[in-house]
């Protein structure tokens, strides 16, 4: 590593050395914004590149790099500590436990990028433990376009610190619900970023809101059910309970994130779940350990940052201790789904399984507000408390996806195949049309938010029918494997019950729309001729309007019903266009 100091310069007269790595005719301040201020202030955006652009021109352990665009326009920057001054991640990837922290995804909540400045700066400068064995990279800011949008207003409830960005990016998406759907250009950099580093520990970090307690830190682990099996009990009963250990070893306090909005959490709380619209249950779809550090907002900016800055001391240590059984544990993961015959999905809180916190939390009470003259909650933190409360983190699958063989989406859905490319799903282009026996999804209910949500009117407790025929494909239209390191990824976008799948995230809502139909008054004599020509139709025509009074006084439900039932109606209507092939 360059040391950037007269001595390097002074032994060098002594002893023969190469001055080129050394760069003795500039000055450097690594004194953060954070740190200058007393810990009241965070860098602007310029400042924050500023920085990892000097860590990288000083020390040849930091190298910055360029990935792809923003929605604002700028570049996403991936900056990396390599202890071994190699950055070839195809080379390091093997023997070294890789951490990947993301910051400013919410860039009011900067916590994490005046924490990791300072932590890459102090592993350059060897004045903390340097790992051996431990590769730690950062995206500086994620949404840049949010951190140009400064200000000191939005973020009402937050205990500095004196300026800030804006949680949404320069479309106003909040980029923390879009992993899966990828609408922004910053998530389609960030999946380039992921897949390029591989990590085997994910770490986003974050300021929370809800309610008031002791704590300054909190952790959001990735749900250990859904993350699933023995990786899974891992991160339950080893990395978490460790981060806790290491954390207060180092005089610092944690707890489970505060799942708990306008009441005092004294009667317990459920583990939050992050479906794959959020990044921990993204990077989980590829057996990455995730953590969102989330510090408490009501507390002082310097103790959030200093506590994040433990937070990822500390998570380096474990990653530096258990790497080989990381890595095993992941391997194991990844082959699990290669050969298990079913997935699952929809996790639902486990009522019958309930674990013990001992909580540190405020007194609090309804009293009479002064501004509405309704009821306010108070909390009272002269009143402090430390009680057992149940701790609801352990969930189970409603639903298994029996794994296909393969799945077959037709070229022209290239919306979707668009991000499974970014994903680096692996898919073949049928070389001739080909006819294939195939299961079909249809879309047999469904319900929609009323209200948009992120650009979308997404879609859930969907409901499906399967049923097997055989359908000609064309030359081009794309055939996935589903034995590949994308499994997961797959199954959770392509299966429509899923509960962040491509059809809840309306990629698919032109097959809920009929695009040709009939005028009654001439369908009402082909009508006839079919039932004419069906007697088993017509009974259970008849038996219909015997047994059902509404629909018997309905004709257009009468007609609709036979116009479904004649196989005139339109294929494409309520199928779904992502086809599967059986193991």
């Amino acid at each position: 590593m360059k040391k950037i100091f007269i001595a390097s310069l002074l032994a060098c007269v002594f002893i023969s050395c190469d001055l080129s790595k050394y760069k003795l005719d500039k000055e450097y301040d690594f004194e953060t914004v954070f740190e200058k201020s007393g810990g009241t202030q965070t860098p602007a955006y310029a400042e924050v590149i500023k920085y990892y652009e000097e860590l990288d021109d000083a020390y040849t352990s930091i190298q910055l790099k360029e990935f792809g665009k923003t929605d604002s326009g700028e570049p996403l920057h991936l900056a990396v500590f390599s202890p071994t001054e190699n950055f070839n991640f195809d080379e390091i990837r093997e023997k070294y436990t890789i951490i990947l922290i993301n910051n400013g995804i919410h860039p009011g909540e900067s916590d994490g990028i005046d924490a990791t400045m300072m932590l890459f700066r102090d592993l350059a400068q060897d004045s903390i433990t340097v790992p051996k064995n431990t590769i730690i990279a950062t995206i500086p800011v994620y949404n840049i376009g949010g951190a140009l949008n400064r200000n000191s207003t939005s973020r009402v409830n937050q205990n500095g610190p004196e300026a800030y960005g804006f949680r949404g990016n320069a479309r106003n998406y909040d980029l923390n619900r879009d992993f899966i759907k990828a609408d922004t250009k910053n998530t389609r950099s960030f999946s380039e970023i992921f897949h390029e580093v591989k990590p085997d520990i994910f770490v986003d970090t974050h300021v929370s809101n809800g309610a008031d307690y002791q704590y300054t830190l909190t952790h959001l682990f990735t749900q250990h059910n859904k993350l699933g099996g023995e990786l899974g009990d891992y991160l339950n009963e080893k990395m978490m309970p460790s981060l806790k250990a290491s954390l207060w070893e180092n005089e610092w306090d944690i707890t489970p994130y505060v799942n708990v909005h306008n009441q005092v959490p004294d009667k317990g709380f459920t583990q939050f779940m992050d479906t794959p619209r959020y990044s921990t249950g993204y990077t989980a779809l590829w057996n990455t350990l995730g953590l969102m550090i989330e510090t408490h907002m009501l507390k002082p900016y310097k103790n959030r940052v200093m506590g994040t800055y433990r937070t990822l001391r500390s998570i380096v240590d474990i990653a530096e201790r258990d790497r080989e059984k990381i890595k095993d544990l992941r391997a194991r993961a990844q082959r699990k789904y290669l050969t298990e015959r079913f997935y699952p999905v929809n996790f639902k809180v486990d009522s019958t399984n309930i674990s013990k916190l001992q909580f540190k939390g405020y007194e609090g009470a309804e009293i009479a507000s002064e501004v509405t003259g309704s009821t306010r909650l108070k909390y009272d933190r002269n009143k402090p408390f430390k009680k057992e409360v149940d701790y609801y983190n352990n969930f189970i699958s409603e639903e298994q996806i029996e794994i296909p063989r393969a799945y077959i989406i037709p070229q022209g859905w290239w919306n979707v195949t668009d991000i499974l490319k970014t994903n680096n799903v692996e898919m073949t282009a049928l070389k001739k049309d080909t006819t294939m026996l195939v299961e079909i999804y249809n879309i047999e209910d469904y319900k929609t938010s009323p209200n948009p949500y992120e650009g979308h009117y997404p879609h859930y407790e969907t409901k499906i029918t399967t049923t097997k025929d055989s359908i000609k494909f064309k030359k081009g239209d794309l055939y996935i494997k589903s034995f590949q390191a994308s499994v997961r990824y797959l199954l959770e976008t392509l299966e429509p019950t899923a509960p962040d799948s491509f059809f809840n995230w309306n990629f698919f809502d032109t097959v809920l729309q009929k695009k040709e139909g009939f005028s009654a008054y001439v369908f009402e004599d082909l009508a006839k001729e079919i039932l004419d020509k069906d007697p088993a139709l017509n009974e259970e025509f008849q038996e219909k309007k015997r047994s059902d009074t509404e629909f018997s006084k309905n004709s257009s439900a009468q007609l609709n019903w036979l116009y479904k039932k004649s196989g005139l109606m339109e294929k494409a209507y309520l199928r779904y266009p992502v086809f599967r092939v059986s193991r």
